[in-house]
């Protein structure tokens, strides 16, 4: 007999998050390391378990995550989305909590590339009128 497994993608910046849920006692392992080991900020934790306190399913799936690419807030950003949406996978009552709360929406917001002929994306050369 297999278990039921409820899987979401999260993606945040460049990072992309494989989530998997199933029925456990809410242990989290990422990229096969333990929540506390793989993030070791306080803040980056909280917005990781943020979908689960709103539904209040904390205690009840143990979640395995892979997640490739950024730097470690883009990585518990995409975490963070893909828990969401598989936790609409498991249970579709849970949308209205979970979009309110701004969970389900894919945050597009990217580094902006640099531009020829100037500094940065937007900074300019300093000028010189003389």
């Amino acid at each position: 007999m297999s278990q039921v497994n409820y899987y979401g993608t999260g993606r945040r910046k460049t990072a992309a998050a494989r989530v998997f849920l199933r029925p456990g006692a809410g242990e989290v392992k990422v990229n096969g390391r333990t929540l506390d080991v793989y993030f070791p900020n306080e803040v980056l934790k909280m917005v990781i378990k943020q979908p689960l306190l709103l539904t209040e399913t904390a205690e009840k799936f143990d979640i395995t995550v892979t997640v490739a690419g950024g730097g470690s807030a883009g990585q518990a950003g995409a975490i963070r989305h893909g828990i969401s949406r598989a936790l609409l996978e498991y249970n579709v009552e849970l949308r209205d909590r979970l979009k309110s709360a701004g969970l389900l929406t894919r945050d597009p917001r990217k580094k902006e590339r640099k531009k020829y002929g100037q500094k940065g994306a937007r900074a300019r050369f300093q000028f010189s009128k003389r």
